[in-house]
């Protein structure tokens, strides 16, 4: 049995095709929230986001189902990008999920909620179809202002990685996003 500090580890790199796969489960989980109207759908996003923001895909259910069943399935060429990155991606995904629950169960406010989930779309949208990692190029602009520290990217640091870039994957790395 893995021990807690492995299983809160978030993995360096991030199997690309893993992390678009988890953004189509976002992308359709927060557009369903909407266009359903049921913000009951905020609970499990938001669970999610905090469960893989811990620990990648470890504790949460969308992210087993990306690694452990869709992903091996899939018959592309997987590429890898470094993990600081992605771990930010889902920070901004837990800030943004969390925010529309807050909004919705704590003060009712339903159309704000709902214009706070159009941004995670957007994102979650750009990521799942076009690989399009926002968090991704927003990481090197936080290391170069400070707001990051440059050894947790150092990949990261003169480049923005995009699926046209993608970094080498190290000797023995762990590769499930």
């Amino acid at each position: 049995m893995a021990s807690l500090q492995e299983m809160l580890r978030f993995p360096d790199p991030v199997n690309e095709t893993s992390a678009r796969v988890v953004a189509g489960g976002v992308l359709a989980m927060a557009t369903a929230t909407v266009v359903l109207d049921q913000p009951w759908i905020l609970v499990p996003l938001t669970y999610g986001f905090a469960a893989r923001l811990a620990s990648g895909p470890t504790l949460s259910p969308l992210g087993q189902l990306a690694t452990k069943v869709v992903t091996p399935r899939l018959n592309v060429e997987h590429r890898y990008s470094p993990g600081a990155p992605k771990r930010l991606a889902q920070g901004l995904g837990l800030a943004m999920s969390a925010t529309a629950s807050l909004l919705v169960f704590g003060w009712g406010r339903k159309t704000a909620a709902y214009r706070v989930l159009g941004a995670l779309i957007a994102a979650s949208g750009l990521e799942s179809i076009f690989g399009f990692c926002v968090a991704c190029k927003i990481f090197p602009l936080l290391v170069r202002a400070g707001l990051a520290r440059e050894s947790a990217c150092e990949e990261c640091v003169g480049f923005a990685p995009t699926a046209d870039d993608p970094v080498s994957v190290p000797e023995g790395a762990v590769t499930a996003s």
